[in-house]
């Protein structure tokens, strides 16, 4: 069974193309609200679920919420491939920087993974709103994916790299 995201559809959430604009522990500057520090938020179950989600071949959907994790999970996988050859922090951080200076496409846009999960933006300022959005989400994740995939002394850490070589959802990473 696959894990679900426990933020639910909520009253006086942002929605952008469909998809919840959820709070963030950050400090990446942004359009998603501040969550407590002590709070779980969405980057934190996406981590957490990875490595049982990316064994999924098909994902249910029962909230807008889940697109969302369905988007971090891949972008996980797309930095752990890149990670992949980095044998030390200071590598491996480069990469992840590299990674989060691209170009971040949209619905609708040439190069967005999945192009039926979230709604196609109504005008040219929800499309920014969201792919702001997706930017910080990324950028936060990208951080936090950090401590994971490396050990404290700055090594790789082999049981989260080897997750770089699986599939979610049967889209191949480049």
């Amino acid at each position: 069974m696959v894990y679900h995201s426990s933020f639910v559809d909520e009253d006086g959430i942002t929605k952008a193309c469909g998809c919840p604009l959820l709070s963030l522990k950050t400090y990446i500057k942004g359009p998603a609200p501040i969550s407590d520090q002590d709070k779980i938020d969405i980057v934190d179950e996406a981590i957490s679920f990875f490595r049982a989600n990316v064994f999924f071949r098909n994902f249910d959907i029962r909230s807008s919420a889940d697109k969302l994790l369905i988007y971090l999970t891949l972008y996980i996988n797309v930095a752990l491939k890149r990670l992949e050859g980095c044998r030390t922090l200071a590598v491996g951080t480069k990469a992840i920087i590299n990674l989060g200076l691209e170009n971040v496409p949209v619905p609708g846009e040439q190069g967005f993974p999945f192009p039926g999960l979230f709604t196609s933006p109504s005008s040219e300022e929800e499309a920014e709103l969201f792919r702001n959005y997706l930017k910080q989400i990324r950028e936060e994740t990208s951080g936090r994916l950090l401590s994971c995939a490396y050990r404290p002394n700055g090594t790789p850490n082999k049981w989260w790299l080897a997750f770089a070589k699986r599939k979610f959802v049967n889209v191949i990473v480049t």
